[in-house]
């Protein structure tokens, strides 16, 4: 099974591209681009928190991977001139973790939880009065002997990331004070995005080059700039002083990724609906069987993207494709066999 993890494409972030992705961050809400009306929100919860010499409010953020939650979560604590602990549902399997994090934290702290609907729910339970009151209540001892011990924290705020808002329990999500969903961004938002990128790694780009790029990100910064690095190997590679938009098609087309973004595992989802299901109506599960691709898989990563460029339809009765889609592969397949052939 492919893991999906090792596609180009994926907003997932990738081990490789950890390190060299924290020095393009935006370090304050001036340098982040797109997200207009969070950045607005958040900089008036921010300012009217230093105003009031008190921590910022409990925030969520919600949207597809990739788009920027833990960047604006570190962006948050820059601004507050805080220091930020960050750490993943997944990541706290014990009370005790949770316990062992909070009682550390200090005044005005940043506490970020990433994927936040995945933390176990007696983990999740001890975050309530934590959140609501700053305060830990937890037994000690057993039977006659059990006694009830209470912890105060220091005033922290918790930035949760989730990709799946309406996995959180409704407990949680309404300790939350400040929601913000973040989108995909504008072909526009990305180049500016790129041509940032470029700059700080010292690349020479053009801007139909950067347009190219940006058009097959999939509305994703973190795509945006995994593409961006692997055309610069290409580039390298191949000796070339600058990067222009014939060279971007090589690179891209090399890597599986077409002119609309979509990559192979993309176009065998679609190929499978109109190849093996008539174009749809099918669901989810029977897709899943026949690509040997976990559900969740699909889900997540692969059908948001077809969904919002009209490639997709979700219907009561099943996935159905589009006349986008024929069309698409239609010139997706001709482009390879020309490609082939030269």
């Amino acid at each position: 099974m492919k893991d999906k993890r090792d596609r180009i494409i994926t907003p997932l972030s990738l081990d490789e591209e950890t390190i060299p992705s924290q020095t393009l961050r935006p370090k304050c809400l001036d340098e982040y681009v797109g997200q207009e009306e969070v950045k607005k929100n958040l900089f008036i919860a921010i300012q009217a928190a230093k105003q009031r010499k008190e921590p910022v409010e409990h925030i969520l953020l919600y949207g597809p991977p990739g788009l920027g939650k833990t960047t604006l979560a570190y962006i948050v604590a820059e601004e507050m001139q805080k220091e930020i602990f960050t750490t993943s549902g997944p990541a706290l399997e014990r009370a005790g973790d949770l316990v062992g994090i909070l009682s550390n934290l200090k005044e005005g702290t940043i506490l970020f939880i990433d994927e936040i609907h995945r933390l176990n729910r007696v983990v999740e339970e001890f975050l309530y009065p934590a959140m609501e009151d700053f305060k830990l209540d937890f037994v000690i001892e057993k039977g006659p002997y059990a006694r009830t011990i209470q912890l105060k924290l220091q005033r922290f705020t918790l930035i949760g990331a989730t990709t799946r808002a309406g996995l959180l329990s409704a407990p949680l999500r309404e300790r939350f004070g400040l929601f913000y969903h973040l989108d995909f961004y504008s072909v526009d938002e990305l180049i500016e995005i790129i041509k940032r990128a470029a700059s700080i790694l010292s690349l020479n780009i053009t801007p139909d080059a950067a347009r190219e790029i940006a058009t097959r990100s999939r509305g994703t910064p973190r795509i945006a700039v995994r593409l961006l690095k692997r055309v610069r190997d290409y580039v390298q590679v191949k000796g070339a002083s600058q990067i222009v938009r014939e060279l971007v098609d090589e690179a891209l087309w090399l890597q599986g990724v077409d002119a609309l973004g979509l990559d192979p595992l993309d176009r065998k989802y679609l190929e499978v609906i109109i190849d093996y299901y008539n174009g749809g109506a099918v669901g989810i599960e029977a897709i899943a069987a026949t690509l040997g691709e976990e559900i969740d898989t699909l889900v997540d990563m692969v059908e948001p993207f077809l969904l919002k460029e009209g490639f997709l339809q979700r219907t009561h009765i099943g996935r159905k494709v589009t006349s986008k889609t024929y069309n698409h592969l239609k010139q997706s397949k001709r482009y390879m066999q020309k490609e082939i052939q030269n």
